[in-house]
């Protein structure tokens, strides 16, 4: 798919918070962060020298369709897991065990989310956060959506949970082991190893209880199934529409809760 880069953007463009020149598109952002509160200090920490990522455009148009059958994508990613799964669900049953009296949410499902999404930590992405997102809402495609996770990574810096150079993780934006986007974020992270910091990156402990929080958040029903047709199954869709990638989690967390 062709796709256009900053220099290329259609006149129309300067009439909508999207195209044209970027520095005085970011000049623009500045300004909104202001008014809603971001102190000065962490908008020039943030957005101070980022520059426009051509290549960050280049992997949003290239996005295909999800084409793999559910026995491809399960074969693939649940039985090179399992083992691992299994390990870190007893390294961590104090933690599970909180988390399923507080939020309803029962291991098995967050080990599940955490091994497909980020290999259980290792695979977080390396991807500055703050330009990627500057990158995606200066491109016309989905501005209003990328320019309010921008706005919502900046109120996390300001509010002292990781700095700007910390924000790191995938092309897209999305933060940490379980891939948070910065509104997801601000709205379900949780402090749970009690150092006063939500920190989805280098915290196992916050990681757990962010995304059994966030599932709660959607309605999660403590003690139920989470198999396909479910209210669960609805609940996990919301984390990823894709039925395949949700139906890959049901099953790994089935698997890792002795159900087959």
């Amino acid at each position: 798919m062709a796709f256009w880069l900053g220099a290329a953007a259609p006149a129309a463009a300067a009439n909508v918070p999207c195209g044209g020149d970027f520095g005085a598109w970011l000049d623009g952002v500045k300004q909104e962060a202001a008014a809603q509160g971001t102190t000065q200090r962490t908008i020039q920490s943030a957005l101070g020298g980022v520059t426009y990522d051509p290549n960050i455009i280049a992997r949003d148009h290239a996005q295909g369709v999800f084409r793999q059958s559910f026995e491809q994508f399960s074969g693939r990613m649940v039985p090179p897991r399992l083992a691992r799964a299994e390990k870190l669900l007893k390294q961590y049953a104090p933690v599970f065990a909180r988390i399923d009296q507080q939020f309803g949410v029962p291991g098995p499902v967050i080990v599940a989310i955490w091994g497909l999404e980020t290999d259980f930590g290792a695979n977080s992405g390396k991807f500055p956060t703050i330009r990627s997102l500057a990158t995606l809402a200066y491109d016309c495609r989905r501005p209003e959506k990328f320019r309010g996770e921008l706005l919502a990574a900046l109120r996390i810096v300001d509010r002292g949970d990781m700095s700007p150079a910390d924000m790191r993780g995938a092309w897209a934006g999305e933060i940490g082991q379980t891939q948070f986007l910065p509104s997801s974020y601000l709205k379900y992270a949780v402090d749970y190893d009690g150092n006063g910091r939500r920190d989805l990156i280098h915290s196992v402990p916050d990681v757990l209880a962010s995304t059994a929080n966030y599932l709660k958040g959607y309605g999660w029903q403590r003690g139920q199934p989470w198999g396909e047709g479910t209210t669960n199954f609805q609940v996990l869709l919301q984390w990823n529409a894709s039925q395949v990638y949700t139906k890959t989690v049901a099953y790994f967390a089935q698997r890792l809760a002795g159900g087959g």
